[in-house]
C-alpha cells in the first residue's frame, strides 16, 4: 500500500499570516459549501415538483379517458354484400 497522503503539519510551526491565509480558505470552502447544499436542497425541491406535476397529468388523463363513452355504443356498421 502506497501512501498517497500529505504528511501532517505542525501548525505551530507556520506564521500568522500562514494561519490567517489557512483560516480565510477554510471560511470561503464553508460558504461553497453552504451554496451547493442550498443549490441542492432546491434542485430536489424542482425535481419532485416536477415528478409531482407529471404524475398528475398522467393520473387525470387515466382518470378522463376511464370517463368517456362515446366508444361504448359505437356499433360496426353491417357490411353490404353485393
Amino acid at each position: 500500500m502506497s501512501d498517497d497522503h500529505m504528511p501532517k503539519v505542525d501548525i505551530s510551526k507556520l506564521r500568522q499570516r500562514e494561519l490567517h491565509f489557512i483560516k480565510e480558505v477554510e471560511a470561503k470552502n464553508l460558504e461553497r459549501v453552504q451554496k451547493l447544499t442550498a443549490l441542492r436542497r432546491k434542485n430536489l425541491i424542482t425535481g419532485l415538483l416536477l415528478g409531482v406535476g407529471v404524475l398528475g397529468i398522467y393520473g387525470y388523463s387515466m382518470y378522463a379517458v376511464k370517463q368517456e363513452t362515446f366508444l361504448d355504443d359505437f356499433e360496426e356498421p353491417a357490411k353490404v354484400h353485393q
